[in-house]
């Protein structure tokens, strides 16, 4: 195993600049340089998107940016020590001592641990006071090593009895005395290399002050051990210091909980274990929701009213997302199939398929087929990509009542759906369908039933009364109104013309740029993937709709890339200038992500630049009439895109005013300093 640190990736008391960016960028240069990474900007890309999640400073002056990167060759330790510090965002203030850990994308076990070793010995403060003592590189080497020979702490694997025996650091209790408060928790982040291990020690040390048994179970990178059941069963209540979901969460069900990042279990480790030994004692704590699925935000959401909007987007977000795989395959299956076997193919597939096979080529087919072979396999993919989107709305309904259930509500949500589907509810039917059967189904839930009924629950009890209940509204009170809102909606639709249909080219234009993938954003692309279930010859309105809402979305990335790459480089960082390299592509394939570095450097000027040209290509691409078959995929579905040419000409267009447009803004709106420094030179 290579050597994870050397003098050459050692820095002592230098100026590294004044911001993390400066600082990251720096020691990303110095990986590079000493070989261990194929680029620099890929790197520092990748660790600087790591620190904009959460920052890396932690208490005691001391930083530890890290991610995983392609660009990383081989697991890597650089550190510096400087002599200006800087805010890496610390509660006790800014840091001096920085360890940038760089890990390549599948990195081994064995270095992961080695670096998650490192990030534990970072909190004591005989280890941190040791390397600002040191003189030399080669004595900051030797003392890392030091830190990753030692043994790992053993709090994440100690045995059960253990647990269920005393308390950490304590002796027998006393016959009668009462039994000392246990405690279990999780600790968790994104990459799972430092801050899920720091976290995990912070709280163990937090708790043997305070003369409590606390087990933690690490769910990071290195690999996970999970908490013995007889010790979680025994506990009083249970700490999530998470990033990401937990887990395995339904293991700990019913026990009061603290949730918080994992950089509060860093930074007031104290403070998190009294709240849990203070909700182990509240009758009226949040506790972990049986289903495992739902964020302790549930209580919050039933107990203060601003918090049910927030809870409601989540739970039909989750629905888009899981639905969009269906409607993204089936509709660019039936894409294919009005190619091959052209637009009249939707009279002949289903006779075609029951009747025909690849030896006996149909004879009767449409006019515009590319003859009997073309004609059959044409038929096939229609038929492949029409009972895919026959899922839209059951898959719409299902997940969004998971969202809210979590698995219980999986099979109510799907029979809602289908019941919404059958009686031409549309997507209004799904959304409304899946939220009555979620609700429904976690109500249920919730009720207290018999240990000996509870294992029916999930599987038996919950879906049964949550299909009847959901479903049977769905035909007997709610159904009719919905079918009567969907038609009046899509005659609607279908009757947009002129300037009614430009303004809404122009509306999805601005919904599409205004958040570049958020909650706005994905409104907009929900709309218009919902809506083609309900297209065909007859009604091409919502091919329209799919074709401005991709259009739009391709103009922000373009648009930067365009600005950053050939208009004017000057006004962009050298960072910009490579992400304006990858943008092109990214735009060209609708994935309007691309220009998020840029929005997030310069929100004031890339987002309206953006909703602008936006804007202008949604009202082309309505005015001309363009349409898209396919929910995704840019200009490489150019197969299912009616009239294409002006597809083009529209997204061009907006490119080029949005590019204008932005530049025009850096140079001449409120001026700020743009970072167009060079590389900071590394010493070798």
């Amino acid at each position: 195993m290579t050597q994870l640190i050397t003098t050459e990736l050692v820095e002592l008391d230098q100026n590294l600049g004044t911001s993390p960016e400066d600082v990251i960028r720096h020691l990303a240069g110095r990986v590079a340089a000493n070989g261990r990474a194929t680029e620099v900007e890929g790197l520092f890309a990748d660790a600087f998107a790591r620190e904009s999640k959460t920052a890396t400073g932690v208490p005691g002056g001391i930083a530890i940016p890290h991610c995983r990167s392609t660009a990383v060759t081989e697991a890597t330790l650089a550190m510096a020590r400087l002599s200006q510090p800087v805010d890496f965002g610390a509660k006790d203030g800014p840091a001096d001592l920085i360890f940038f850990i760089a890990a390549p994308e599948g990195a081994d076990q064995d270095h992961l641990k080695l670096l998650s070793k490192l990030a534990r010995s970072l909190i004591k403060k005989d280890f941190t006071a040791a390397l600002r003592a040191a003189a030399t590189q080669a004595e900051v080497v030797e003392l890392v090593e030091g830190a990753l020979a030692d043994k790992p702490a053993a709090h994440a694997a100690a045995p059960a009895a253990a647990a269920v025996g005393t308390a950490a650091g304590s002796t027998p209790a006393a016959a009668g005395a009462p039994r000392a408060k246990r405690l279990v928790a999780v600790t968790a982040c994104p990459t799972g290399i430092a801050h899920t291990y720091m976290a995990a020690d912070s709280l163990v040390a937090a708790a043997k002050e305070a003369g409590v048994d606390l087990q933690v179970e690490t769910q990071g990178s290195s690999g996970a051990k999970a908490l013995d059941p007889a010790v979680i069963a025994a506990a009083d209540a249970v700490i999530f210091a998470v990033d990401v979901d937990v887990r395995g969460k339904e293991r700990f069900a019913g026990k009061p909980v603290i949730n918080a990042p994992v950089k509060r279990g860093i930074d007031e480790p104290e403070k998190m274990v009294e709240e849990a030994l203070a909700a182990a004692d509240n009758p009226n704590a949040r506790r972990v929701p049986h289903f495992g699925a739902e964020e302790q935000a549930q209580h919050e959401a039933e107990e203060k009213g601003e918090h049910i909007g927030q809870k409601l987007k989540k739970a039909l977000l989750t629905g888009v997302s899981y639905m969009i795989p269906f409607v993204a395959g089936g509709g660019l299956l039936i894409a294919l199939g009005f190619l091959m076997g052209g637009y009249l193919i939707t009279k002949y597939a289903d006779t075609i398929v029951v009747q025909n096979s690849l030896f006996n080529l149909p004879t009767e087919f449409p006019d515009n087929a590319w003859g009997p072979l073309g004609a059959y396999l044409g038929a096939v993919l229609f038929k492949i990509g029409a009972l895919s989107l026959g899922f839209l709305v059951p898959a719409l309904a299902g997940y969004i009542a998971y969202a809210i259930a979590d698995r219980p509500g999986i099979a109510p949500g799907f029979v809602a759906g289908a019941v919404a589907g059958f009686m031409g509810a549309g997507f209004l039917g799904g959304i409304v369908g899946g939220l009555l059967a979620g609700y429904v189904a976690l109500m249920i839930g919730r009720l207290q039933v018999p240990r000996w009924l509870r294992g029916l629950m999930p599987v038996v009890i919950i879906p049964l009364l949550a299909s009847l209940v959901a479903s049977g509204l769905m035909f007997l009170i709610l159904g009719g109104p919905i079918v009567a809102i969907t038609k009046g909606l899509n005659g609607w639709l279908s009757g947009l013309t002129g300037a009614s249909a430009i303004a809404l080219g122009v509306i999805l234009g601005l919904m599409m740029c205004f958040d570049l993938g958020g909650p706005v954003n994905k409104v907009a692309y929900a709309f218009a993937v919902a809506g083609l279930g309900a297209a065909s010859m007859d009604n091409q309105a919502p091919w329209q709709i799919m074709a401005a809402v991709m259009a739009s979305g391709m103009v922000p990335p373009l648009a930067m890339a365009l600005a950053s790459t050939v208009l004017n480089k000057k006004l962009f960082s050298l960072a910009e200038q490579e992400n304006g390299k990858a943008a092109w592509l990214l735009g060209a394939s609708f994935i309007s992500e691309g220009a998020i570095p840029f929005a997030a450097a310069d929100p004031l000027r890339v987002i309206p630049a953006s909703m602008l040209g936006g804007a202008v290509t949604g009202a082309m691409s309505m005015a001309f009439g363009v349409g898209s078959k396919a929910p995704h995929g840019g200009f490489f579905v150019f197969f299912a895109i009616d009239n294409f040419l002006m597809f083009f000409v529209s997204i061009a267009v907006g490119a080029v005013v949005s590019a204008f447009a932005v530049i025009a803004l850096k140079r001449w709106a409120v001026k700020k300093t743009v970072d167009t420094v060079e590389p900071v030179p590394v010493t070798v």
